[in-house]
C-alpha cells in the first residue's frame, strides 16, 4: 500500500517539476519570437503612445487629450490626491489587485498574496498614473502609431476596467503610501494568473493596435526585445 503511495506522490511530483519546466522554457522563449513586425499600418503616424517600465512592471502610456478620447472622462484628475489637472499623459496598467494594494515595496510581499496571483485566485485593478512629460529612456520607449490603431488601443484599454451602473469606472480607494499622488487606482476585469501577468496584458495592448509585440510574455523583458535600437 505504501509502496503505490509513494508511486504515485513521485509520478505527481515528476509532473509538476515537468510543468515548471515547460513554463520556464515557454517563458525564455516565446518573448524572442515576434508579432506584427511586419504588419502594414493602418493609416499614417499621428499619435505617440509609450511602453514604459519600472524594471519588473510594463504600463502603457497615453497623451491625455487626442481628437479620440480625453481620458479625464474615463479616470478624472480628481480621483488623484494631488488633483492636478495639467497632466498631459496617462499611463496604464493591469495586475493584481493583492500586489498592487497591499505590496507596495518588494519587502511588503505576503506568500498568500503571491500565492492567489500566481493561480488565479484573486482579482485585478487598473493602476493609472499622470505625468506632465514623459521623456524616452531605456525604460520608457516611443511608438508612432495611426488614429486608428489608437483607437483600437483605446477600445482595449477601456474594456480592461469594470464599470458601474452609470457606465463609470470604479475606483479604489487606497490610503498607500507606497505610491504617490499622482497615482488611481480602478477596479479591472480578468484575473491574474502565472499565463495572464501584467506584462502579458501590456503585450496584447500592443497586439491590439497592431504594434510590434511577442507571442507571448510573463516578463517586461519580452516587450521591450522588440523595441530594442537595431
Amino acid at each position: 500500500m505504501l509502496k503505490k503511495i509513494f508511486k504515485k506522490a513521485g509520478y505527481t511530483l515528476l509532473t509538476i517539476i515537468g510543468l515548471l519546466l515547460i513554463y520556464v522554457l515557454a517563458a525564455w522563449l516565446l518573448p524572442y519570437i515576434p508579432v506584427n513586425k511586419n504588419a502594414q499600418k493602418e493609416g499614417p503616424e499621428e499619435i505617440s503612445i509609450y511602453i514604459k517600465t519600472n524594471g519588473v512592471h510594463t504600463d502603457i502610456v497615453a497623451p491625455m487629450h487626442s481628437p479620440l478620447i480625453d481620458w479625464n472622462t474615463i479616470v478624472p484628475f480628481e480621483n488623484t490626491d494631488s488633483k492636478d489637472t495639467t497632466f498631459q499623459y496617462a499611463s496604464f496598467g493591469w495586475g493584481d489587485k493583492g500586489f498592487y494594494l497591499e505590496t507596495p515595496n518588494w519587502s511588503d510581499l505576503k506568500f498568500s498574496v503571491a500565492f492567489k496571483a500566481m493561480f488565479h485566485l484573486g482579482t485585478s485593478a487598473m493602476h493609472v498614473t499622470f505625468y506632465k512629460d514623459m521623456p524616452v529612456t531605456e525604460k520608457c520607449k516611443e511608438i508612432k502609431i495611426s488614429m486608428r490603431e489608437y483607437e483600437q488601443l483605446i477600445i482595449y484599454i477601456k474594456k480592461s476596467f469594470q464599470y458601474d451602473a452609470n457606465d463609470k469606472t470604479i475606483q479604489i480607494i487606497t490610503h498607500n503610501d507606497g505610491y504617490g499622488t499622482d497615482d488611481a487606482f480602478y477596479e479591472a476585469k480578468g484575473v491574474y494568473d502565472l499565463f495572464h501577468t501584467c506584462n502579458t496584458w501590456a503585450n496584447n495592448a500592443l497586439k491590439a493596435a497592431n504594434q510590434k509585440a511577442c507571442l507571448w510574455t510573463a516578463l517586461d523583458k519580452g516587450i521591450f526585445y522588440q523595441y530594442r535600437k537595431e
